[in-house]
């Protein structure tokens, strides 16, 4: 009994296991035909443009209203800290490399992924449900490079432009609470803003956020492209993709922090 039992546990488990594979393959397919045509022409930059435009500027009140109270308390904390050392001049370098390298990007990321990439997965998964995606094919129009190409480089440009404002809100929010709820002098602040961190942290959140804007653009687009089962299925399809670019970056994040950051020094 007992062995059988197992027989059966093991046959399940290969069986997810090897379900698990064929979708990273499929998924891998998938995103090897996008980017293809994503280098090729004809290239539909006006499309991109505006997606890019609308996710930029549903995204960005999210983003501001997130990062900015991040950076208050992390400099209402940080401040805690070092004034039990008498060195609160190093709050604004270690806001400013926390918020630069990873608080922005990850909040920024998480809210594209939320908002942005959901809203993709929608839409392709209702035009697949309708069969919008199917006519196209019909009128020989080439519906990833029409429908899918837009909106993952929209996505891509889009994560980026937000982590910048995102930033900019969390540095502010800290400034804020340093300098008028606090009490620090502003001169000190904006003087060490750049003692530990400098246009490396920038640049690498630029680019990590690339990365990551590219990868919720593909998992958003591939699960609302095979969206099956009617309403329910462009749901799941929605529910997935947040699920699915969230764990992917926050993985994606460690190695790449480690691979800009790693050994950097201060």
């Amino acid at each position: 009994m007992a062995a059988t039992l197992l027989a059966q546990t093991s046959g399940r488990a290969l069986a997810g296991a090897r379900e698990a594979l064929s979708a990273l393959g499929r998924f891998g397919i998938f995103a090897g035909q996008v980017g293809l045509r994503a280098v090729t022409p004809p290239f539909h930059l006006h499309l991109g443009w505006q997606h890019c435009w609308t996710t930029t500027t549903r995204c960005l009140p999210p983003v501001i209203a997130v990062c900015t109270p991040f950076g208050m308390v992390l400099s209402l904390q940080g401040l805690e800290i070092f004034e039990l050392f008498g060195a609160q001049r190093l709050l604004s370098g270690l806001v400013s490399v926390s918020v630069l390298r990873e608080l922005a990007p990850v909040l920024a990321s998480v809210l594209v992924a939320a908002q942005g990439g959901s809203s993709c997965a929608a839409e392709l998964g209702a035009m697949r449900i309708k069969e919008e995606l199917d006519a196209t094919e019909v009128m020989a129009v080439d519906s990833l490079r029409w429908h899918v190409v837009p909106r993952v480089l929209a996505l891509t440009l889009a994560c980026p432009l937000l982590n910048v404002a995102g930033g900019a809100a969390g540095l502010l929010g800290a400034f804020f609470t340093a300098v008028y709820v606090k009490g620090e002098t502003a001169g000190v602040f904006l003087g060490e803003l750049w003692s530990l961190a400098g246009p490396a942290d920038v640049w690498g959140g630029v680019a990590k956020t690339t990365i990551f804007g590219a990868t919720i653009g593909l998992i958003a687009s591939y699960h609302g492209f095979h969206a099956r089962g009617g309403a329910a299925g462009v749901g799941q399809a929605v529910n997935d993709t947040v699920v699915r670019s969230v764990l992917a970056f926050i993985t994606l994040n460690y190695f790449l922090t480690s691979a800009f950051f790693g050994s950097a020094g201060p």
